[in-house]
């Protein structure tokens, strides 16, 4: 990335900033703004997120955000309420309360002598989701919003559940909002008060991973806050991101096919990272497009900013498998809308193993469909271990392994080797004639590159509780023998298959531990009679409408000095006793203690994650998030320990918890819980 240093306006920074909400309970904000502001208004952007502008988000709060102010806007990151030095408990995740808050917030800003009564929103992840759901709430100041990883279904694309069937990152997630929200304030911020903000934290402090087993169904705690419930809702332009690796990229073709306004839409490689931070890269100059965007929504430049392709997308290049990449080859393309007219879906049948391809016969359909070829499938719980997070972060490794070992345990079709090249640009999907052994029953579908020496790389995968086969809102138990149709869409992806390559379709009935086993292992019959794989085929005719180079080059202000005291660690290790045939997954990120230059504050974090499983006994899988968080500095030493562990049994998960806070090592407060939720089974 190259630091810039010099922008059209000078810019004054204030770090702390209190705004009083309607229940009299002050947010803490950090204002950029350009110096003359104070006697020629601008607009005001507005960022809010729980994660801590003190001192965890810091670093990269202060690449971007200057860096727009610089370019003549006010910059705002508040902390939510419950985080970083605002007042307040953070009890869940895009509450009514949050909602409303960010509605004062920006009714603040409107009203400042620096600002000019124009707002945009901006973030990535939960930034991105305020932005999104704020808008739909249509604040009258509200001009633009710029969003980066976020989902407009809560229920259905998020880290929460997939398909109907849960993810181990709700756990993941769960425990990483525990930590955050039971978390001090700085007193050398917030004053002598930050002992008692402390305590009304850890005294409201719960497990969040309770709730959100509480509903296991969409239903009005997931219909809250999604927008997928009314796009009209949505009134403003948006500017739309992910990346591939993410687990978000569903969400900006969804997004641009649904609303009505004014929309652009750019996918990139990246894991979960905002595309001028990108990774794996190519990183491009995004806040160039930001600021372009901001120019032309909040401010009347008319810049082009509408100019060019709806959709600018990565296509990506084949490479082997690893479960990181510095860099993914390939090259940007453009589509004038979506869905795209230059993307045609094409069916491929699915016989004795082989996915059909155009030119190619299929063994003759039989006219009783019940007489045509029957295949059965029970996965061992180890299918999973290769399969990554379920939103990369790029650190620790966290990408797909090479998947022959996995489709030792899948059912596999797959096609001849190819004789030309194929591009694909969207979301696949699979259609099944399926019966199972039981009521209850998952299939998780991956498609893979296969090179020429066999290995195979992950390309994108889908996964349905076959209880949720008609829709999340109402599923319904299996009846054990009973044919159903069955389809099951695979995450959007941009990718290319080259010429003697093979594409492989791979179905298992388990995907631990990216998702959570079903109550008992099920057998599944795969009719081949009317299954098929549907591949959203860019033909290589088609123009890329992207000029080259795409983007400008990665650029931002220059990050402010972070000492490192003791060093980082990251480690995924997947390992199996042939004793006992226990089988772990151990995930540690670490950053180690940091000390942030500009305040003084040292501060380090340690997260793990475990995921175990004994044999094929799905009754014996647990998952764990511990975290250490500690705040120092001379005379003032805290430290945060959280703890969440779920199992489960056929009729229940059970969590296990426990929360202690430390001051200068003694310890000054301790819970734990000991809970468990009914398990709805569909």
């Amino acid at each position: 990335m190259r630091h810039v240093d010099r922008l059209p306006h000078a810019v004054k920074k204030e770090d702390h900033v209190t705004i009083a909400m309607s229940d009299g309970v002050l947010l803490s904000a950090r204002i950029w703004r350009p110096v003359t502001s104070d006697g020629e208004p601008v607009p005001a952007i507005l960022e809010a997120v729980p994660y801590r502008k003190n001192d965890l988000t810091s670093t990269r709060d202060a690449i971007h955000h200057p860096y727009i102010a610089g370019h003549g806007y006010a910059c705002v990151r508040v902390d939510l309420r419950g985080t970083g030095e605002s007042e307040g408990v953070l009890l869940d995740e895009y509450l009514e309360r949050e909602q409303c808050d960010a509605e004062e917030v920006l009714a603040w800003l409107a009203d400042q002598p620096w600002c000019d009564g124009t707002t945009g929103m901006m973030g990535i992840s939960w930034g991105a989701f305020s932005a999104l759901q704020v808008a739909a709430r249509r604040p009258p100041s509200l001009g633009a919003i710029v969003i980066a990883s976020f989902t407009d279904d809560r229920y259905a694309d998020d880290m929460h559940y997939v398909g109907g069937a849960m993810l181990s990152d709700n756990l993941a997630e769960a425990g990483t909002m525990f930590a955050y929200a039971t978390c001090p304030p700085d007193p050398a911020v917030v004053g002598e008060r930050w002992r008692d903000m402390w305590r009304e934290r850890l005294d409201s402090a719960r497990p969040w991973v309770l709730e959100w087993l509480r509903h296991q169904h969409r239903d009005d705690y997931w219909r809250h806050a999604s927008l997928s419930e009314d796009y009209a809702a949505l009134n403003c332009p948006v500017l739309a991101s992910s990346g591939w690796a993410d687990g978000y990229s569903n969400a900006v073709t969804r997004l641009l096919s649904r609303v009505d306004v004014p929309r652009k839409g750019l996918i990139g490689p990246w894991s979960h990272k905002l595309p001028h931070l990108g990774e794996p890269g190519p990183a491009i100059g995004y806040l160039q497009e930001v600021v372009r965007w901001w120019d032309h929504w909040l401010k009347g430049a008319d810049n082009g900013a509408m100019d060019g392709p709806m959709i600018r997308a990565w296509m990506q290049e084949s490479v082997p498998p690893s479960t990181s990449y510095e860099e993914r080859p390939g090259r940007w393309v453009g589509e004038p809308g979506w869905p795209s007219p230059h993307v045609r879906e094409v069916a491929h049948p699915l016989r004795d193993h082989t996915i059909v391809r155009v030119g190619e016969e299929p063994a003759p359909a039989r006219e009783d469909e019940s007489a045509g070829r029957v295949h059965t499938i029970q996965s061992p719980l180890s299918v999973g271990q290769f399969a990554g997070k379920w939103a990369s972060y790029n650190a620790p490794p966290d990408l797909p392994y090479d998947q022959r070992e996995e489709d030792g345990g899948s059912l596999v079709f797959e096609t001849q080797p190819l004789a030309e090249r194929v591009e694909i640009l969207g979301a696949p999907a699979v259609e099944l004639l399926v019966s199972s052994s039981r009521e209850t029953a998952q299939i998780a579908v991956r498609l893979s590159d296969v090179a020429e020496d066999g290995r195979a790389t992950r390309v994108t995968y889908g996964v349905l509780n076959l209880a949720h086969r008609a829709g999340d809102d109402g599923p319904e138990p299996l009846e054990p023998g009973r044919k159903y149709r069955v389809r099951i869409p695979l995450n959007g992806v941009a990718q290319v298959f080259p010429a003697g390559h093979r594409i492989r379709l791979s179905l298992s009935t388990s995907y631990w531990p990216l998702v959570w086993p079903a109550p008992a292992p099920a057998v599944l019959s795969i009719h081949e009679t009317g299954s098929s794989l549907t591949l959203p085929v860019r033909p290589a005719e088609a123009p890329d409408l992207v000029p080259s180079p795409a983007f400008g080059e990665p650029e931002g202000c220059a990050p402010p000095d972070v000492t490192q005291l003791t060093e980082p660690e990251q480690a995924w290790t997947v390992s199996r006793n042939l004793v006992d045939y226990h089988s772990s997954l151990d995930i540690i990120k670490d950053r180690g203690l940091q000390r942030y230059e500009e305040n003084g504050i040292e501060v380090g974090l340690r997260a793990g994650e475990k995921y175990t499983s004994v044999a094929d006994d799905f009754g014996s899988v647990s998952g764990e998030s511990a975290w250490t968080m500690r705040f120092r500095r001379p005379g003032w030493d805290i430290r945060v320990e959280t703890r969440t562990a779920l199992t489960s049994d056929a009729d229940a998960f059970h969590v296990d918890a426990t929360l202690d806070g430390y001051e200068d090592g003694r310890r000054v407060f301790s819970r734990t819980w000991n809970e468990s939720v009914p398990r709805e089974n569909i």
